[in-house]
């Protein structure tokens, strides 16, 4: 995208290699021009000050037509070279116009016109000039353009690296867009399919209950209001990192273990093994949705079962276990089909380079993940200690 500052560059570069060309010219015809010695260069007339301007008018096209423009400013310059007027800031535009040219992808007619310019210079210096010049002469000329193409080629070099490097940034940038939206629509599904299977749990309870047991359909009633409400600050908290500026709510780990257990309605015994330790955020917050899943499909597979709940902390691995002890009767969701939950939890254990198994247990069912985690500081992995 240009900006106004390239845009002011672009329009007035012409006018400024204009004014550079003809007072700079002048200047130097001071030097190389002797009316007592026929053999310097001629003083400028007309057509000289119109062909120090050919080259910067050209200039003018070079974004539409970079060739045309390469080749008028290397004839006008040859031409007035041609006409013995003073050497000097006649060269600016055709340098422009090279650099330009190679910068536009047309590096075969800027070493075409290098080369041409080249082999003006060799045959104006050895058959036209009234003292003649030799190789010397001839390896200056030809080295002074080979520094200006291939100067033009670094130039170009440099720009193509750095739009490979904005484009890689701009891929990295929107596959992790890619996946920050994925991992929000896995964290909105845990969120809704958790909150929404438990409501919809105790709301069959409710009924059920509400004309014999009414006490008890109030209870279930009371855990449908904290579930709603619970659901809708989690998805307040997910979707708020999509507003500018909007702050992060704490995210889902072991830390708010408790509350989800105690909004389950389950009886859930929590056991823990081994030395508890920081996790990595990926780690805590899988552990956490892996349990909500497992929990969910207790309450909606297993009603009045018993689950139990095991983190163990190993060297270098963490593993979670949630196990129930069976449906104690019929569950209130029968013949409504199976979720994606099992795949999800698997999905998110083996992005984080672990694993997850799903089996029938005893009497219930046993979701067991195994998820590697760093080892402990001062402790040394199997390997090193070989």
């Amino acid at each position: 995208m240009r900006t106004k500052r390239s845009h002011w560059f672009d329009s007035t570069l012409p006018l400024l290699v204009g004014m550079g060309q003809v007072w700079g010219s002048m200047a130097a015809q001071r030097a190389q021009v002797d009316p007592a010695d026929p053999s310097t260069r001629v003083p400028l007339d007309p057509i000289g000050f119109a062909l120090l301007t050919v080259g910067p008018l050209a200039l003018v096209a070079r974004r539409a037509h970079p060739v045309a423009t390469l080749w008028v400013a290397i004839v006008a310059t040859c031409v007035y070279i041609y006409s013995a007027f003073a050497y000097g800031p006649v060269f600016i535009s055709p340098i422009i116009a090279i650099f330009n040219a190679v910068l536009t992808g047309h590096r075969r007619a800027a070493w075409a016109a290098g080369g041409s310019l080249f082999l003006f210079f060799a045959a104006y210096a050895t058959w036209l000039l009234p003292r003649p010049q030799g190789w010397l002469h001839h390896a200056s000329v030809g080295a002074i353009i080979l520094v200006v193409l291939t100067g033009a080629e670094m130039a170009r070099a440099r720009r193509e690296q750095r739009v490979e490097r904005e484009r890689v940034e701009e891929e990295e940038a929107r596959r992790q867009a890619s996946e920050e939206r994925l991992n929000m629509a896995q964290e909105l599904h845990d969120v809704l399919g958790h909150s929404i299977s438990l409501i919809h749990v105790q709301a069959s309870t409710a009924l059920h209950l509400i004309d014999e047991h009414p006490e008890q359909a109030r209870t279930a009633l009371a855990t449908i209001k904290q579930a709603s409400k619970d659901v809708l600050t989690e998805m307040r908290a997910v979707l708020g990192v999509l507003r500018d500026g909007a702050p992060r709510s704490p995210a889902a780990g072991l830390g708010q273990l408790d509350e989800l257990i105690e909004r389950t309605g389950l009886d859930v015994t929590r056991e823990t093994e081994g030395a508890p330790r920081p996790l990595p955020p990926g780690v805590e917050r899988a552990t956490y949705r892996i349990i909500q899943e497992s929990l969910t499909n207790v309450t909606k597979h297993a009603p009045g079962s018993r689950a139990t709940v095991t983190i163990m902390y190993g060297p270098e691995e963490l593993c979670v276990r949630v196990a129930d002890s069976g449906a104690t009767g019929p569950s209130p969701l029968t013949g409504e089909g199976g979720g994606n939950g099992i795949p999800g939890m698997r999905e998110r254990a083996t992005a984080l380079g672990g694993s997850l198994t799903a089996r029938a247990h005893q009497a219930g069912f046993l979701v067991e993940a195994r998820l590697p985690i760093p080892p402990v500081e001062g402790t040394e992995s199997p390997e090193e200690t070989e």
